[in-house]
C-alpha cells in the first residue's frame, strides 16, 4: 500500500483484515480515487482515519461518499466501506476471483484429508492456516501480485473474534 497509495486510482481491499488502507495512505492519494472493500467487515479501509482528515464529507452519488481533504482532494468511498459486492447499490455477490480462491481452499482441504485424514478426529475443523496461505500465495503469484507483511495489530485481529461489525 505504501507504494500503491500515491499511484493508484482505484483501491479494492480483499484481505479480510483491518487497517489495510489508513491515514498514511490517504495522505498520499490523488484526487478522485475510489476506495472499496470486498474482503470482510468494514474495517479494511480505516474510515475513522479518513473522517479525521476530511474537512467535509458528502454523498457524491448513490452508494458513494466523498471525503474532502484540506487541500481540496476528494477521496471516494463506495458502499460505506462495507462489502462492496454485497452492499453496493447493485449487489451481485462474489466475483469469480473470490470464488476460484474459495474452490482452491476446498481442493487443498480435500487433498489434506486424503493424505492425512487419519490425524483428524471426527468433527468440524478450521482450515489449517498453512493451507489457506498456500492457496493465497499461489493466487497472488499467478496474478504477479506482491503483498505487504501483516502488522502485529493485523495479526492479532486475524486471530480474534472480538472485533467486527
Amino acid at each position: 500500500m505504501a507504494e500503491a497509495a500515491e499511484k493508484g486510482d482505484v483501491f479494492i481491499t480483499t484481505t479480510g483484515n483491518r487497517d489495510v488502507i489508513t491515514r498514511e495512505h490517504f495522505e498520499e492519494m490523488e484526487d478522485g480515487v475510489l476506495l472499496a472493500n470486498a474482503g470482510h467487515f468494514d474495517v479494511e479501509v480505516n474510515l475513522d482515519h479518513l473522517a479525521d482528515l476530511a474537512v467535509d464529507r458528502y454523498e457524491v452519488r448513490d452508494g458513494v461518499e466523498g471525503f474532502e481533504m484540506p487541500d481540496g482532494r476528494v477521496l471516494n468511498v463506495i458502499a460505506e466501506g462495507r462489502l462492496v459486492n454485497l452492499a453496493a447499490p447493485i449487489a451481485l455477490g462474489h466475483p469469480v476471483e473470490v470464488m476460484d480462491q474459495s474452490f482452491g481452499v476446498q481442493a487443498v482441504v480435500v487433498r489434506e484429508l486424503a493424505t492425512n485424514g487419519e490425524s483428524y478426529e471426527a468433527g468440524v475443523h478450521d482450515v489449517p492456516d498453512e493451507l489457506d496461505r498456500e492457496v493465497a500465495e499461489i493466487k497472488l503469484a499467478a496474478e504477479g501480485v506482491e503483498h505487504d507483511d501483516l502488522t502485529d495489530e493485523q495479526r492479532e485481529y486475524m486471530d480474534s473474534w472480538e472485533h467486527g461489525t
